[in-house]
């Protein structure tokens, strides 16, 4: 009997579910409406109207309130969908602050989602704010951190208009088919959801039901029905652009004027042909470069649009770090080394470019009907050479010189270079994947090559509840007379949604493993068990809408050896109270022995670093950013307890921000750090590894301004000064064999080749205009100015560093660029004789831009 009840339960749970599956059944239309946010047109007569939206963000399942109802209807043509969207409101209650594109900044926003192959993972997300802003993102459902998931790099070319009444705001929305990538089918059936955000409350609606436990929202989408014969256009786009660049330092000036085109051009109705064509970067944002003295390099984000866009099918795997592309000479460090300086005969460097330059690039990618995804990447970059002068000196009797003669040679530092991915990736069960990846840097003549392939699995179960994942990789490196194999391999288990969580991940990676040619990397050899256990609230209690309190542990081991090397727990509890603000404290800890094999840069050898006992709490806050004053409040600190050192630290960040109105907003970020008793590399002396105490002192001012004069016209101001000081003790260390350190050695800061005090000042201004003048193409111009020192006076103030700073040239860059959307479907409209007038306009604005 108990069997019995439990099925006939799970039966009615099952057609629960069923029943919250929602459907819309779309009409045609033979008057296409106007997008004007006024809906008057006679096409929203008598068309069905999706409504009754639920919450689901923080309270699920509550229903919309009498005064704040939605009511959205749709229609279609031959050349898109069209989406008007009531949005009832208390006109005084909404937010809306303008912000640029692809920003939700602090304002309502009504959202549509589609997904043409119905599979729970392949979403088109289109959001538009209260303030007229656009929004559009490529990807699934499942969510990591605040706001909707998926890749916000990808831009589309559709059209909306917004306008306010006196109960709310209305939304008008064009999508037309060639933003969207569907298959030629007779009587198709898409997934869809609608969205609602009220920024006062911070509330979240759906139109279709959405359980917040579990961790894909696009599994709760509903279905739009009625799509007839609709066919996928021909996408073929192209974006020309004219730019020019003048740069001055130093007394000296030079510009640089370019033209070049990107083009998209859809190979079928799945997969899309992206290209650049002559590319320019010149107007990409400065990097945050900070004091580096730990053992790897600093990553920076990616700031070229093209690398930006549409990319996540690329970064499966981790094995795609676009900035290798156009990054420094594979071998430009190598040339000081070899400089001749003998007394008959001196080379100097005269030239040594520190970045190569990108000729073109193109991707292909999509995903079929069956949930195979497909991308291909390639890039080419041109060969880089240095120029260095040598002079032939002849000398007298006492070896004084008396005449000499000059000549030029280069050396190449980067030969012409091919960068290339191929991804497969298919879907399944709506929420499963198995992919395959390979990257190959191919480069001309006797350099390094480097090829890396990789197989990753994420499946779950039909609930969505629980996963298995894992992924096996290895890497080829062809060096000049060597090849060198490495592996990387991890499994994962563990349940992803509902109130508790938890899961177990095992990894290896050997001491050959290599994909910096192409990826990030930054430790190897290592041994790793990692376990995590998370307990979540999903309905308001108390002040608090949602709490989350977690709690991992890692062990990690040497693999050449096998030897045990640390562990890292970490406890954290994060909130978000009923007034909208977020919070959370974080420790983590290293408890008993502890062997760092990677700052002693002598992994070969397996040589490590031992320290104990190291505990670092950190607390952050972000009041309601709904306030015209609001602030975000870091607090970080640390702690060494082990015997005879006294090593501590903390970081203070404060980042006040003001709306003056809902146009302007000014952010302003200090930092503060200290750090003491701090021990690392200095340098290597034959086979002594010298290690030094040092203090540091680091101070980060910034701030960012963005005036929207309305959602297609911005100006804004971005600035940074980072000033970073590291002061050694004059007595430096050497490494022991048993991670210990020895004075006894003698070695100082005096004794060695270079001093290791650090004073490294940096400062960043852009300062930008830019104009959406058209769907789809923009106006950018650029003001920028940036100063750098770097120098061994770290006893300097803050004052004295800044003076010598601006002792330095200042580097002055002003550029415009214009970038020009051109659709074949309405060029060829002027040899058909359709869509005339649009086709003039294209016309007449192609002659301009020629």
């Amino acid at each position: 009997m108990n069997k019995i009840l439990v099925l006939l339960f799970l039966v009615c749970s099952l057609l629960g579910y069923a029943q919250q599956k929602k459907s819309y059944t779309i009409e045609r239309t033979s008057k296409t409406p106007k997008i004007d946010g006024v809906l008057d047109d006679e096409t929203w007569v008598n068309v069905a109207v999706a409504s009754e939206f639920v919450q689901y963000d923080p309270e699920i399942g509550a229903a919309e309130k009498p005064d704040q109802k939605t009511e959205v209807k749709m229609v279609y043509d031959d050349k898109a969908i069209y989406i008007a969207a009531y949005l009832h409101h208390n006109p005084e209650e909404v937010f809306k602050i303008f912000s640029p594109r692809d920003d939700f900044g602090q304002a309502d926003y009504f959202g549509v989602v589609f997904n043409p192959n119905n599979d729970a993972q392949n979403d088109i997300k289109f959001y538009v704010m209260s303030s007229g802003t656009q929004v559009d993102i490529i990807g699934s459902g499942r969510r990591r951190g605040p706001g909707p998931g998926g890749d916000r790099g990808w831009n589309a070319v559709w059209d909306s208009a917004v306008k306010p009444v006196d109960d709310g705001w209305i939304v008008d929305m064009m999508i037309p088919y060639a933003a969207l990538r569907f298959a030629n089918e007779e009587d198709p059936v898409w997934g869809l959801q609608f969205f609602r955000k009220y920024r006062k409350e911070g509330v979240d609606y759906s139109w279709s039901p959405i359980d917040r436990t579990v961790n894909n929202q696009s599994l709760f989408h509903g279905e739009l029905r009625g799509l007839k014969n609709i066919k996928p256009p021909t996408r073929l786009m192209f974006y020309p652009f004219t730019s020019g660049t003048v740069v001055t330092q130093g007394g000296e000036t030079e510009s640089d004027f370019a033209f070049g085109m990107d083009v998209k051009y859809g190979i079928s109705e799945s997969f899309t042909l992206d290209v650049t064509l002559i590319p320019d970067f010149s107007q990409a944002a400065f990097d945050k470069v900070e004091l580096n003295l730990g053992p790897f390099e600093q990553r920076f984000d990616e700031q070229r649009q093209f690398f930006k866009e549409g990319v996540n099918l690329f970064n499966k795997g981790n094995l795609f770090y676009s900035r290798r592309i156009g990054n420094s000479p594979v071998e430009r460090s190598d040339v000081f080394d070899e400089l001749v300086d003998e007394i008959d005969e001196v080379e100097e460097v005269v030239d040594n470019p520190g970045q190569v330059k990108m000729l073109n690039a193109i991707k292909v990618s999509g995903r079929n009907k069956n949930g195979l995804g497909i991308g291909v990447f390639n890039a080419i970059t041109e060969k880089t050479s240095a120029r260095i002068k040598n002079t032939q000196y002849t000398l007298d009797i006492n070896d004084n010189r008396i005449d000499s003669t000059i000549t030029y040679r280069e050396r190449v530092t980067e030969p012409f270079t091919n960068y290339n991915i191929i991804v497969l990736d298919q879907q399944f069960n709506q929420n499963s994947s198995v992919s395959f990846i390979n990257t190959n840097v191919l480069r001309e003549g006797h350099f390094r090559d480097a090829n890396v392939s990789a197989i990753l699995f994420d499946v779950l179960d039909k609930t969505n509840t629980y996963s298995i994942s894992g992924q096996g990789k290895m890497s080829n490196l062809n060096l000049v007379g060597d090849n060198v194999r490495g592996y990387d391999y991890s499994l994962s288990l563990g349940k992803v949604s509902g109130t508790y969580r938890y899961g177990i991940r095992a990894s290896v990676r050997d001491d050959k493993y290599n994909i910096n040619d192409f990826g990030f990397l930054r430790e190897t050899n290592y041994r790793r068990l990692r376990s995590d256990i998370s307990y979540q609230t999903f309905e308001p209690r108390g002040f608090l809408n949602s709490l989350t309190v977690e709690l991992e542990s890692q062990f990690n081991w040497r693999h050449s050896n096998g030897a045990y090397a640390g562990n890292r727990f970490e406890f954290g509890v994060r909130a978000r109270t009923k007034s909208l603000m977020w919070t959370g404290i974080v420790t983590e800890m290293s408890l008993g022995n502890q062997r760092d094999y990677f700052e002693p840069r002598d992994q070969e050898n397996d040589r490590y670093f031992a320290f104990k006992n190291w505990v670092m709490p950190r607390f952050y806050i972000f009041t309601n950013s709904n306030k015209r004053f609001s602030t975000s409040f870091f607090l970080r600190g640390g702690k060494l307890f082990e015997p005879g050192r006294d090593m501590t630290m903390y970081n203070i960040q404060l980042g006040p921000e003001f709306r003056f109105n809902d146009k302007f907003t000014l952010e302003y970020d200090i930092q503060y750090g200290r750090m003491f008793g701090d021990r690392g590399y200095v340098t290597k002396i034959d086979d002594e590894i010298i290690f030094g105490e040092r203090n540091q002192k680091t101070v980060e001012n910034s701030i960012t301004g963005v005036y929207n004069f309305n959602s297609l016209q911005s100006l804004r101001m971005a600035f940074r000064n980072y000033w970073a000081t590291a002061t050694y003790d004059y007595n430096l260390f050497t490494l022991l064999e048993n991670g210990g350190v020895t004075t006894s050695t003698g070695h100082t800061v005096d004794n060695i080749s270079s001093d290791p005090n650090r004073n490294f000042n940096i400062w960043n201004l852009d300062l930008s205009y830019e104009w959406q003048f058209a769907p789809g193409s923009q106006l950018i111009a650029l003001y920028r100015n940036q100063l750098f020192d770097s120098s061994s006076q770290s006893e300097d103030s803050f004052g004295e560093s800044l003076s010598n700073l601006f002792d330095q040239d200042m580097a002055h860059t002003f550029s415009v660029k214009m970038i020009y959307f051109l659709d074949y479907n309405n060029i060829k409209g002027v040899f058909k004789g359709k869509n005339a007038q649009n086709a003039s306009f294209t016309v007449l604005q192609i002659r301009v831009l020629l």
